[in-house]
């Protein structure tokens, strides 16, 4: 089941980054759904688009 991590690392500050984007009502992520997280230490804001993991090993990701 594709689902965003709760924390990333920063990658301007190294601090924690705290997921903002809630799920959809059903629950349920896609690849391609957008989510944002906010960095506990500098306040940055990352978007990021989910990918599907079989898409990552297969290297048929976006370019």
């Amino acid at each position: 089941m594709l689902a965003p991590d709760a924390q990333i690392t920063c990658i301007d500050c190294g601090g924690r980054c705290h997921l903002l984007t809630p799920p959809s009502e059903d629950g349920i992520w896609e690849p391609g759904d957008v989510v944002a997280y906010r960095c506990e230490d500098c306040l940055d804001r990352w978007d990021l688009v989910l990918e599907d993991d079989d898409d990552v090993r297969r290297g048929d990701g976006p370019n």
